[in-house]
Parts: structure tokens; C-alpha cells; sequence
């Protein structure tokens, strides 16, 4: 099918035209797409506001790094004033570069990073299992998670991730597990199709297995490749594409973030990939009538 549009300048409506040639309206979108901040490292979370805005993002999802912009509510709240953008989500420093930002405690991070979300009015915290080697056993954060999330609005979803690999063998480094649907599971879950391409899981089936309590989106792309990749979305092996139709069958109303990895880039290369990963988003989260 091929996407035309009629006119009627500011207020158009797109078209899909079916191989029969009789056009049908999409239906307006009912997710917002956004950009991670993550998206543009080693930039800072500035120029991830900057290039949202120009690019026609619906917001930004903050990832608490050692950039000092990410760590409080005020330099942020001055960000999306400026570029008129909302935050839509709130990533905890819970990966191993940002391992003693806040503290080296799982909970302590997680419960600093609610307060930020709450104060910047997001709707979701992404986080991780806990790592093998942190103090937190696995049992104790998922029940520290449930008491956590029965006080506060915002949702706090769970990242699937993946084993490591090690001489042929895998063994997973996150407590309980690196599968968040493994064991007690959680209110809340964040699908990263980075993370299932690393994993070598079915994305569609895990999909499935969140059903209504997935409540983020993390698009990006892998080959299989043992090191998480985060690749633009369509260069890849997983069903980016698939899942967003799905998602848009379903009227899934939680954001979809585009967390590519993009430090490799020149700033000039790195715009084309966030601009190709924003259409990607927008061509395939379309809602046929």
C-alpha cells in the first residue's frame, strides 16, 4: 500500500491506498512517539530536546547519565519549556555506566528516579532487574517494586534484557532473571526489541506475554549480535515493523521511545538516524479504519 495525502494544509487527513485503489482514513494515533536521551550520546540531553523538537517528536524520555541536565527536575523542566516538549518517561541510571550515580543500591535509584518522574509529570520509570553482584536479591526487588508502585501513579515497568555469553555458554547477570516475566513478574513492563534481538527470544511471542501490562516501548533493531546493538529500527532482524501494527491494531496508548545507539555517529549522521527512526515509527503505528 502506498501513503498519499489530500489537501487541506494543517488540517489533512492521510490516506492508505489498498491495492484496489479505494482509499480508507487512518485513525488518529493513540501513542505518542519520543526520543530518548540516550538516543544522541555522547551529546547531552540539550541537544536531545533540540533535535526532538525539529524533528516532530511528541517528547523525550530523560535517561539519568552522569550529564548533570538529567539528575534533577529544574534544568529539565527548563528543557521542555523551552522546546514545548512533555517527558514522557524517565530511565533509571541502572546500567553499568551510570553504576554509582545516586548510589549503588537498585532501590535507592528507583525511588529517586519515581520522585524526578513525579515532579516532571512522566507517566512511566523504565528500569532493570537488578544485577547479579548488587546487594538486592531478586525476590526481594520484585516485592520492593509491588510496595513501591502502591505509591505512585507513575508506572514503573520492567526492561526485558538478556544473558551474557560467555565461551558458548549463557548465564544471566540479572536477578532473578534477565526474562522480567520470569518467577513473581511485575505490575508494569518495558519491551526493548534491542534487548530481544541480544536474548535471541521471539519479540512478537514476548509481546504476547505482557499483554495489557506492557506500558512502554523501546524501538530499536539487533541483528542477534552477543552485544546490544540498539540500531536504527528496520535495520535489523526483529519485527519492528510488526510489532508497531500490532500495537496500533490494538489501540496501545503507552508511549513508544526510540532508543537507538548512535555514539559512533558524526552529530550530522546522528540527526539522520534519529529522523529515520521517527519515521520508521510513524509509518508503521498507523491505525487503519
Amino acid at each position: 500500500m502506498t501513503d498519499v495525502q489530500g489537501q487541506g494544509g494543517a488540517a489533512r487527513r492521510t490516506w492508505v491506498v489498498p491495492s484496489d485503489g479505494e482509499p480508507s482514513p487512518l485513525l488518529p494515533p493513540t501513542a505518542p512517539i519520543g526520543l530518548s536521551t540516550a538516543s544522541v550520546y555522547p551529546e547531552s540531553a540539550a541537544v536531545a530536546f533540540r533535535r526532538a523538537a525539529e524533528l516532530g517528536y511528541d517528547g523525550v524520555e530523560v535517561f539519568v547519565t552522569a550529564d548533570p541536565a538529567t539528575q534533577s527536575a529544574d534544568p529539565i523542566d527548563e528543557l521542555r519549556q523551552t522546546y514545548q516538549l512533555p517527558v514522557l518517561s524517565v530511565h533509571a541510571p541502572v546500567v553499568l555506566m551510570t553504576n554509582r550515580i545516586w548510589s549503588t543500591d537498585p532501590l535507592v535509584k528507583l525511588g529517586r528516579t519515581v520522585d524526578l518522574a513525579e515532579q516532571l509529570d512522566a507517566r512511566v520509570v523504565v528500569t532493570h532487574p537488578p544485577f547479579v553482584w548488587q546487594r538486592m536479591g531478586g525476590a526481594d526487588f520484585s516485592t520492593a517494586i509491588g510496595d513501591l508502585q502502591d505509591r505512585t501513579d507513575v508506572r514503573i515497568a520492567v526492561e526485558n534484557m538478556f544473558p551474557a555469553r560467555v565461551r558458548g555458554q549463557e548465564a544471566s547477570v540479572y536477578r532473578p532473571h534477565w526474562d522480567p516475566l520470569v518467577g513473581a513478574g511485575h505490575r508494569w513492563y518495558t519491551l526493548d526489541l534491542s534487548h530481544t534481538a541480544t536474548a535471541g527470544v521471539d519479540a512478537l511471542a514476548m509481546l504476547q506475554r505482557m499483554g495489557d501490562r506492557l506500558a512502554h516501548l523501546h524501538l530499536a533493531d539487533g541483528t542477534g549480535s552477543a552485544m546490544d546493538e540498539h540500531l536504527v529500527p528496520g535495520r535489523g532482524t526483529q519485527p519492528c515493523a510488526d510489532v508497531l501494527e500490532r500495537l496500533a491494531a490494538q489501540r496501545y496508548s503507552g508511549a513508544i521511545v526510540v532508543e537507538i545507539g548512535t555514539r559512533r555517529s558524526t552529530p550530522a549522521v546522528r540527526e539522520v538516524q534519529v529522523a529515520e527512526a521517527l519515521s520508521f515509527a510513524r509509518l508503521n503505528f498507523a491505525v487503519r479504519r
